[in-house]
């Protein structure tokens, strides 16, 4: 690429406001894929395991990465999913084929273990209800069993298996991609709009207190987008909280340019869904407001013959992308592209937590470790509460393919901290080649005189983490930064998600 020679700069104003993060954007998600559970949180046999049968190592890191919320137990799994096979005494519970993703099925982590274990990582649960080959009597009945104090069949379940007070779950969504053909009781838009109103309502006759979330399409490509969210809409917006969006990138070939700008498409994405949610609350003359829970998102490799051809086994390797540098500053970018929206984008779920898809990497009876991708979103979660700034960003130009002549070199968001005495700013230099000076107008903040800066890059943009070398690639602080007359300025290398803090000195 060859930018141009344009300065790089962001301009802030503390009166200029996007609105207040949801500390609920920086979820993330356990389905029964992979070795996301089996080997993943949950081996027993592991030298670091609880009481309960999770490895404590990853708990650790769990916690580390700071995930507020964390859907289960899908994505395509709940489709076909009978919960009740997950309850009650370990050694009664049956095996099943998972069709979706061909691999057998134990359920010796089932609804129980899970919301215990959410609670003991520091988390809570976005529970997910089958809509697929089930529907509107299951999901009444999970919520009876979790929710539900006592004196009725499903609660009185619950206590009987152990669990005397209610899970309390309270955010809930109504099914998976249930536009996509592959899934498991595929519905149409119609179908599936008529079926999530009557599920919502049955919900809340059990709880009022319910936060709901309708299924958005499959990913933004595919043929019905925006039409389906329309028609779902049209029969479910007053009854729902949310709408479900996903999105996954990968570098397609040699073309790493535009997958370093894929935040543009993020970007776009939301600003389109914004407007099918607006547009749907006009048509319907509604006065509350339906915001986007984005709970599904990452880097995506996928190879849909790994699980086509294989054979039916218990926790099979899939999807572990060993992700690498240049993934992780798309990950990060992807952090700044939630952020911008923060105003209706309220949830977001990082697909997944362990070894599918995932920045946390273990092997069965030996090491759990970070990957790359893990340290900007555990940043981005602990520095990035409090109220996103509208970030004004001029920035050199460059061509890309996915995204043509005026791709910006430089994305970025701001975050002032809850409690005022901070400015963040997250920002990605998507060049390859070329260090990216920034300059950042602070002279709306003039008691902020002391900066820091934190970077994540490297010579080697395929480099990343192994059991052997857990820590190869990780962020390090650098100096240089210095704000001088209301003006910060910094360097960013080539290739690099950057955090910048200011605080009162």
């Amino acid at each position: 690429m060859a930018p141009d020679s344009t300065p790089a700069r962001i301009d802030l104003d503390p009166r200029w406001t996007v609105g207040d993060v949801d500390p609920r954007l920086f979820g993330s998600f356990v389905e029964h894929y992979g070795r996301c559970v089996y080997t993943g949180i949950y081996e027993p046999e592991h030298p670091t395991a609880d009481a309960e049968g999770f490895r404590g190592d990853t708990a650790e890191l769990v916690r580390e990465l700071g995930v507020p919320i964390l859907r289960y137990p899908g994505g395509n799994f709940v489709s076909s999913y009978q919960w009740e096979d997950g309850i009650g005494p370990r050694d009664k519970r049956p095996v099943r084929l998972d069709g979706n993703w061909r691999a057998l099925e134990d359920n010796q982590v089932g609804t129980d273990e899970f919301l215990s274990w959410t609670k003991r990582v520091g988390s809570e649960a976005m529970m997910a209800v089958n809509l697929g080959n089930r529907g509107t009597q299951a999901a009444m009945d999970l919520v009876e069993y979790c929710n539900h104090p006592s004196g009725s069949y499903w609660s009185d379940l619950r206590r009987a298996n152990g669990y005397k007070d209610p899970h309390d779950v309270r955010v809930w969504c109504l099914g998976n991609e249930m536009d996509g053909l592959h899934q498991v009781g595929h519905k149409t838009a119609y179908e599936y709009g008529r079926l999530a109103a009557e599920t919502a309502k049955a919900m809340r006759m059990i709880d009022p207190g319910l936060e709901l979330v309708a299924c958005g399409s499959l990913h933004p490509r595919v043929a019905t987008a925006f039409s389906w969210e329309s028609e779902v809409l049209e029969h479910s917006y007053e009854f729902i909280d949310y709408l479900a969006i996903h999105a996954y990138y990968e570098q397609r070939g040699e073309d790493r340019d535009s997958f370093l700008a894929a935040a543009i498409d993020m970007d776009r994405f939301i600003e389109s869904i914004v407007a099918t949610l607006d547009f749907a609350k006009a048509r319907g003359r509604h006065k509350k407001q339906v915001n986007i829970s984005f709970d599904e998102w990452n880097v995506w490799y996928n190879d849909a013959g790994e699980v086509a051809g294989q054979d039916f086994r218990k926790a099979p390797r899939q999807s572990e992308n060993m992700y690498n540098v240049a993934d992780a500053v798309v990950v990060g970018n992807l952090l700044i592209s939630l952020l911008k929206h923060a105003d209706r984008v309220k949830m977001g779920c990082l697909a997944q937590l362990v070894n599918a898809i995932a920045p946390i990497h273990t092997e069965p009876g030996g090491a759990a470790w970070r990957l790359p991708t893990f340290h900007p979103f555990a940043l981005t979660s602990a520095h990035g509460r409090g109220t996103v700034l509208n970030t004004l960003v001029t920035s050199p130009r460059y061509e890309t393919r996915w995204f043509g002549p005026d791709t910006p070199q430089l994305d970025a968001v701001a975050v002032r901290a809850e409690d005022g005495e901070s400015v963040t700013v997250f920002a990605v230099n998507r060049s390859r080649e070329s260090a990216l000076p920034v300059e950042v107008d602070l002279r709306g903040f003039p008691g902020l005189t002391r900066v820091s800066q934190v970077v994540l890059a490297d010579e080697d943009p395929e480099a990343t983490n192994t059991a052997e070398r857990p820590d190869r690639v990780v962020p390090r602080s650098v100096s240089g930064a210095r704000v001088d007359g209301g003006t910060l300025s910094a360097l960013l290398p080539p290739l690099s998600w950057n955090m910048l803090t200011v605080r009162a000195a």
